[in-house]
């Protein structure tokens, strides 16, 4: 009986000794530890990280540059310390001058997150392999600076001529119209689109209407429109009333002319419209 015990313990320890290694003999890692991979994404992808961890990674010195993709006016009113601009719209198929290593840690962001995703997949297309994107400025809570504000040039007219150069500007064939543009994220992802030309359709009688060939974010939905009104529809189309509707549309801006004047401009035919800054 004594040896009965004594085989069935030996068997039982070199099995136990076994589960503890993998099939060249080396110990198995413990699962129960998770890893946060620190690998490259593959050729064509890059990495979505939360912000926390982007500021975890910008306290290491592994020579990582910080990418911000909005607009130069967005970039002066306030960005992440260190940071570089690199326009989304500005970023084609040839790699950035201002990117010269494809293997650099590359962080990403943008106002909201959306223009930062669009961005770091245009790199990662170009080959570079280390990119992370973490998401909009909105929801940094670490440091954010401002660039100094431009010299008091003595004129008192100074900012209204610096608001006039950022402003869009709306073409309906070649006159020019008048507009009071919205505060909102669907006009902001607008202006990243500049400049654009929608070729538009008269539709209904009251309204013109055209593709934007991409979607932006959709916000603050109104119901009823009046003649005037510019706004997003099915968040790839723009629309222009020279009559009113209801329905659900996201306000992008109105324009200041007469009903009369509207239908003039819109209500003859097809029309060109051309955004512009």
């Amino acid at each position: 009986m004594k040896k009965i015990i004594l085989c069935f313990l030996t068997a039982f320890t070199l099995c136990s000794a076994a589960c503890g290694t993998d099939s060249a003999g080396i110990p198995a890692a413990d699962s129960s530890i998770p890893a946060e991979s620190s690998s490259a994404a593959p050729q064509g992808t890059y990495q979505q990280i939360t912000q926390d961890r982007a500021k975890e990674m910008m306290q290491q010195n592994d020579g990582h540059v910080i990418v911000d993709v909005r607009r130069q006016d967005e970039y002066d009113s306030g960005h992440i310390p260190g940071a570089i601009l690199l326009p989304n719209e500005s970023i084609g198929t040839e790699r950035p001058a201002a990117l010269p290593d494809p293997e650099q840690i590359i962080l990403v962001y943008c106002r909201s997150g959306r223009r930062s995703k669009e961005a770091s997949q245009k790199l990662a297309d170009m080959g570079y392999t280390n990119i992370y994107e973490f998401g909009g400025i909105i929801d940094w809570t670490g440091e954010i600076v401002t660039d100094a504000a431009p010299e008091d040039s003595g004129t008192d007219d100074a900012g209204d001529s610096e608001t006039e150069e950022n402003e869009m500007k709306l073409m309906i064939g070649d006159k020019e119209v008048p507009v009071t543009w919205e505060q909102n994220s669907a006009a902001e992802d607008l202006r990243a689109l500049l400049p654009l030309t929608v070729d538009m359709s008269m539709y209904g009688g009251f309204e013109q209407v055209g593709p934007i060939g991409q979607r932006i974010s959709r916000s603050d939905r109104q119901i009823t429109t009046e003649p005037g009104d510019i706004v997003l529809y099915s968040g790839d189309q723009i629309v222009v009333f020279y009559g009113s509707n209801t329905w659900s549309y996201t306000k992008l801006g109105h324009i200041a002319l007469s009903e009369s004047e509207l239908t003039a401009l819109l209500g003859n035919g097809d029309v060109r419209i051309t955004f512009s800054q």
